[in-house]
């Protein structure tokens, strides 16, 4: 049987922090006088602390001190690792686990790809931490989607080259950095957004059955 190497983004894709992380930025831009908005929480989707951060600052023409630009991204982080406290397996996506464990049965191996630096304790709390070989997240690479690095981290550590690698990704900077390395891209969320992606789901419910195999048999067009 073929093998290719299977990413996944975290935050949308696998567990929906997104929400999480929408409410702890809308709470701190509030906090300096800025509205931010769903649309603009789209932007972020994919982007580091740091420079969601300065895009927001960007957005309301605000600036801050070194000082205080670390005690937001403190304050920012905190309040969404107390929500990100109350996940459980039930915060799956539908499909995501059952996708998960055909590719475990298939002896394909599997990574996690993503600019979160909480994703190993957000994967434990959803207790499929073990179904992950490789975990790259935001402690292991510099540069954020759609620079493909942490994509690229992610087939060299399962020691597969670019083309041999699918990435499922819910963000346009996702998407943008699989096609950018050359990886099979599958967007999850709405195809006007993520038309960049060589398909595109709604969810893992809505892929066919044994779509496994087709993207065993695909390459990059």
């Amino acid at each position: 049987m073929n093998k290719k190497a299977f990413i996944f983004d975290l935050d949308g894709v696998v567990v929906d922090t997104a929400k999480f992380h929408f409410v702890a930025w809308q709470r701190l831009a509030a906090g300096i006088g800025i509205d931010f908005t769903h649309e603009e929480n789209e932007q972020l989707k994919g982007v580091s602390r740091v420079d969601s951060l300065k895009k927001i600052l960007q957005w309301g023409n605000k600036t801050l001190s070194p000082e205080e630009f670390e005690k937001k991204l403190v304050q920012k982080n905190t309040e969404y690792l107390t929500m990100v406290e109350s996940l459980t397996v039930a915060d799956i996506l539908p499909g995501v686990h059952d996708f998960l464990l055909q590719l475990k049965e298939l002896e394909q191996p599997i990574a996690l790809g993503s600019a979160s630096k909480n994703a190993r304790p957000i994967l434990k709390k959803l207790g499929i931490y073990d179904l992950f070989d490789v975990i790259v997240d935001g402690t292991n690479v510099t540069k954020a989607k759609p620079d493909p690095e942490v994509f690229l981290n992610a087939c060299d550590q399962l020691g597969y080259v670019a083309s041999q690698s699918i990435v499922f990704e819910d963000s346009v900077a996702g998407v943008q950095a699989a096609n950018a390395a050359s990886m099979i891209s599958i967007g999850l969320g709405d195809p006007k957004i993520l038309h960049e992606a060589d398909e595109v789901f709604d969810a893992f419910t809505s892929m066919p059955e044994n779509y496994i195999h087709s993207l065993l048999k695909k390459h990059k067009s």
